[in-house]
């Protein structure tokens, strides 16, 4: 099968999305299916370029339009690539803002509407629209508004054969719009290539990319510490990516309560395996009901450490359920005992969206 991925930027590392789909990639690449990615809106694209990245040990090749292009040659660039592969399907990996810096791309339907070919379309729904929790603003939900009529319309646009979202309470949320969905869970950013050292010297938590604002980190530093003695081991933290600017706030924090840390930032894929799969614990700062979409989640699941949510109050207007899998925390009511974690690996998750595209 052959299989044109679309997303928005494809610079290694420094998206998300354009990661998780080159994994992706390599893997059905590897299983004997014909994969491309496109890059639409590529950030740190300067011009159009096709190159070569490699992803589970497999050159797959990604044509790359800058953002700064316009969309008519946007259009030419993309109906030649389409010409030249001929891809059975087109992959749409959706976030709103990987289209537009403000998360409303109204070009994008009218534009996918413009692609000719014999191919079929499928989208992977990432992200929704803002204004699904009791906590947003209404400016936020004046811009959800918006951007769920864009998601709609671009459903409508390609007249969508097969969609995807990586977690139920997204699928819920799209089916109250009418948009069959099924759940595909994500893969992480990071290969497991590491093998767990034995023995450890620390109960070791990591915390591993963009740290979120909001989370009660003091709170859970100061509960942690009342429950040191359940530990056999001294607590250490692990800080490693990019973990942004509340970093210097949390190593405060540790500081304060006597609890040893190291800092390591961007590193080697292989350097965070190994410190993943090290590690007793993940700490996650993004919203319990969003965690699934977190390809740092991911990444503790696939390297088989539980991961604890820390994170500010984000309630979605219905749909609540409890996830399996993830420890969240509650103010003086600490429970972080550790369970086997089930792990969706990659080839897992490459078996079960061939199947989805292959049953229409």
């Amino acid at each position: 099968m052959e299989i044109l991925f679309i997303c928005g930027s494809a610079e290694i590392g420094n998206d998300g999305v354009g990661d998780y789909t080159r994994r992706l990639c390599g893997k059905l690449i590897k299983s004997g299916h014909d994969a491309q990615i496109l890059s639409l809106c590529d950030h740190e694209a300067v011009s159009f370029t096709s190159e070569t990245q490699v992803a589970e040990e497999t050159p797959v090749i990604v044509h790359r339009i800058p953002v700064a292009a316009p969309n008519d040659q946007r259009l030419i660039w993309l109906q030649k690539i389409l010409k030249d592969f001929e891809p059975d399907w087109i992959s749409l990996q959706y976030v709103p803002y990987s289209f537009n810096p403000k998360g409303l791309p109204f070009w994008l339907p009218s534009y996918l509407k413009k692609i000719r070919g014999n191919h079929k379309w499928h989208i992977m729904f990432h992200e929704l629209w803002l204004g699904i929790d009791t906590e947003s603003s209404i400016k936020h939900k004046c811009i959800g508004k918006l951007q769920q009529v864009i998601a709609k319309k671009i459903v409508h646009n390609t007249k969508t054969h097969s969609i995807n979202t990586q977690n139920k309470l997204y699928q819920f949320f799209l089916q109250s719009q009418n948009i069959k969905a099924e759940v595909l869970p994500i893969c992480g950013n990071i290969p497991l290539t590491a093998e767990k050292k034995e023995p450890i010297e620390f109960a070791q938590f990591v915390l591993f990319g963009t740290i979120h604002n909001g989370a009660p980190f003091e709170d859970f530093i100061k509960d942690l510490s009342s429950n040191a003695a359940k530990f056999e081991k001294p607590i250490k933290f692990v800080f490693i990516g990019k973990n942004g600017p509340e970093l210097i706030k949390y190593t405060a924090i540790l500081d304060n309560y006597n609890i040893a840390y190291e800092i390591l930032g961007v590193q080697s894929e292989k350097v965070i395996s190994q410190v993943l799969r090290d590690s007793d614990f993940g700490i996650s700062t993004t919203p319990y009901f969003q965690t699934e979409k977190s390809g740092v989640f991911a990444a503790y699941k696939e390297h088989q450490i539980n991961t604890i949510c820390v994170s500010r109050n984000w309630t979605p207007t219905k749909g609540q359920y409890v996830i399996p899998q993830i420890i969240k925390y509650e103010k003086n009511n600490l429970n972080i005992t550790q369970q086997n974690v089930e792990v969706s690996d990659l080839n897992a998750i490459a078996a079960q969206f061939i199947n989805s595209i292959s049953a229409v």
